[in-house]
């Protein structure tokens, strides 16, 4: 049944007459209302006038991009006003554009630049992915299928979450690298240009961050699996994205990493471990070509470069092999790591956030099945191969997803290049008169069904009756207020100093205030971490811990009540219904903020 509407429509020349889709000036006026809506207007306001970005992290880019403006070392990664100036496992080639950005603006805009280029920067790369998607799906399929993967663009939560006004995080250039290594590899006889060039590509998206580290694993395994399986008709691709990745991996290294950290092993940012895999692809694309015989001979090569691979990995860098998170003590681990919301499993999300999984999950694992039905049984090999490189990147999102929320960040960005063709054979469905009205209503339906907006539509329906919201909205909005930059610029009217908050609190306090702080929600910090973890879990032990850690303010907010809540001790601080022993509060104006001093003021 769900392969009924992706069997080739041709309706006859007088459905084409009279279908308003064969106009493309129709068809482009329904994309660039697809496509307005990615952006929410309050929100764009918001980054605006009030620099309100949508994220922590986002928060926390800006104020390094503000750094090396203000003259921090290119290969200075620390963040010095957090306490014990941890090194953030960042790249440099995100904040030079918004840095070159905010540069070329502020003659112009004045102190408005960083909140225009905080619009601008992510709008441009959409811009970008519109471009390298467009141009995939038209290549196998047409100009009116790539048309409507471009509404189906707009239509999806992934998207229109990653590249935001105010998205100037590292995710969206990600998304943007890891499609483009994609589609280089779905042409019909892909050369070795092809894939040297997805090989540069995952190079630099393993520069940016590891996150897309499975895609280009996968990327990988498929083109050996294809030159083992093929032989010499295989080889360019496979050769290609071997050199590419081998080389541009380390190229990309050390220009942004200083000396002084080459041989550092660092298990989340691109360095010596992630070299030797890059090495280790290297040698096998190189080797590959002179392998002689068949399928064994190829297959013990392969095998033999894998187990050199591995083994030479677990052997040199046995802390990575454990993942990105090694030496976390236990209560980070458990009370903070596992609670944020992108490294939630599927089945948490459901209870606390079901609009996530419905319009997250669900178009992805529709995606997925629906592009390998296509792959399987569709038509002209181009259209054949691109589906089933677009149904090797969902069903690992589909994985990756189950365990980890954010494991569907870079598989959301392949929803569109499925649901463009699959809508484009239900508008032709629609006029062709041999068309039932069972496999009309399927084809409509397999297209909504891939649209996560209307997943979204379909969640709000039992909360607009029942009058609530998610535990994570209501988390979420609570948060922004408490993080506005008029709630803490409040705080500029005491004495630069070091603040112990909770976590989530961090960036803003450091992107909106000239205080420093004992605390962000960044893996590499741990002291920070563990300090305010402990410290707002125990209010006699917060003063202590306060002290030890070298704030001179504790700094408290809350989100509203809810009905059967127990509240922790930061929020009662927050609330203000107690008090840290010992502690005088500070009297601040204009602010959702407490704060205490742990210090007399000079």
């Amino acid at each position: 049944m769900l392969a009924a509407p992706l069997t080739q429509a041709r309706p006859g020349p007088e459905a084409a007459e009279r279908s308003p889709f064969e106009r493309p000036a129709v068809v482009w006026l329904i994309v660039a209302a697809s496509v307005a809506g990615i952006l929410s207007w309050p929100d764009l306001v918001a980054v605006l006038r009030d620099l309100r970005l949508p994220d922590t992290d986002d928060a926390m880019r800006l104020v390094q991009v503000r750094d090396l403006l203000a003259g921090q070392g290119w290969f200075d990664l620390a963040q010095h006003r957090h306490a014990g100036a941890p090194p953030m496992h960042w790249s440099r080639f995100v904040d030079l554009p918004i840095a070159a950005l905010i540069l070329l603006v502020r003659p112009f805009a004045g102190p408005a630049a960083d909140g225009i280029v905080a619009v601008a920067w992510p709008l441009l790369l959409l811009g970008l992915y519109a471009a390298i998607l467009h141009r995939g799906v038209a290549r196998a399929f047409g100009w009116r299928p790539a048309a409507f993967a471009l509404f189906a663009a707009g239509q999806a939560v992934f998207v229109t979450g990653m590249f935001a006004p105010g998205r100037i995080d590292h995710h969206n250039v990600q998304i943007c690298a890891v499609l483009a290594l994609a589609l280089r590899l779905a042409r019909p006889a892909p050369t070795t240009r092809d894939g040297a060039a997805a090989g540069a590509l995952a190079a630099f998206s393993l520069a940016v961050g590891l996150e897309a580290l499975p895609f280009i694993a996968a990327a990988g395994l498929v083109l050996a699996g294809s030159w083992w399986r093929d032989g010499r008709a295989a080889l360019a691709p496979f050769r290609g994205f071997g050199l590419g990745l081998g080389l541009a991996a380390p190229a990309l290294f050390l220009a942004q990493t200083g000396p002084a950290h080459w041989t550092a092993t660092a298990c989340d940012a691109l360095s010596p471990p992630w070299l030797w895999l890059g090495a280790a692809a290297l040698a096998a694309a190189c080797g590959a070509g002179l392998v002689p015989g068949g399928r064994a001979a190829r297959a013990g090569f392969l095998v033999a470069c894998g187990a050199v691979a591995v083994g030479g990995f677990v052997l040199l860098f046995p802390a990575c092999a454990a993942g990105p998170f090694t030496g976390m003590p236990a209560l980070v681990h458990d009370e903070w790591l596992v609670k944020v919301r992108e490294m939630r499993p599927v089945w948490q999300l459901l209870a606390l956030a079901p609009d996530a999984v419905l319009a997250g999950h669900v178009p992805v694992l529709i995606g997925a099945v629906a592009a390998s039905l296509w792959a399987w049984r569709g038509g002209e090999p181009a259209q054949r191969r691109l589906m089933a490189v677009a149904a090797g990147a969902l069903w690992l999102g589909v994985a990756l997803g189950v365990p980890q929320f954010r494991g569907l960040y870079v598989a959301g960005a392949f929803v569109p290049l499925v649901a463009g063709p699959v809508l484009d054979r239900a508008v032709a469905l629609l006029r062709d008169p041999r068309a039932t009205s069972r496999r009309r209503l399927a084809a409509i339906g397999l297209g909504l069904a891939l649209c996560g907006k209307v997943w979204l539509l379909v969640a709000s329906v039992p909360q607009a009756f029942a009058k609530t919201e998610t535990a994570f909205a209501a988390e979420h909005a609570a948060w922004q207020e408490c993080g506005a930059r008029r709630s803490i610029a409040a705080l500029d009217a005491l004495a630069p100093g070091v603040i112990l908050a909770e976590i989530d609190l961090g960036p803003n306090l450091l992107l909106h205030s000239h205080h420093s702080v004992v605390a962000a929600p960044y893996h590499r910090a741990l002291p920070g971490l563990v300090a305010s973890l402990e410290g707002f879990r125990d209010l006699d032990a917060l003063p202590r811990v306060a002290a030890r850690a070298g704030a001179d303010y504790i700094v408290a907010c809350a989100p509203p009540e809810k009905p059967g809540e127990t509240p922790n001790v930061a929020v009662r601080l927050g609330r203000g219904e107690v008090t840290p022993p010992g502690l005088e509060p500070v009297p601040v104006r204009d602010t959702p903020l407490r704060v205490w001093r742990l210090r007399p003021a000079p």
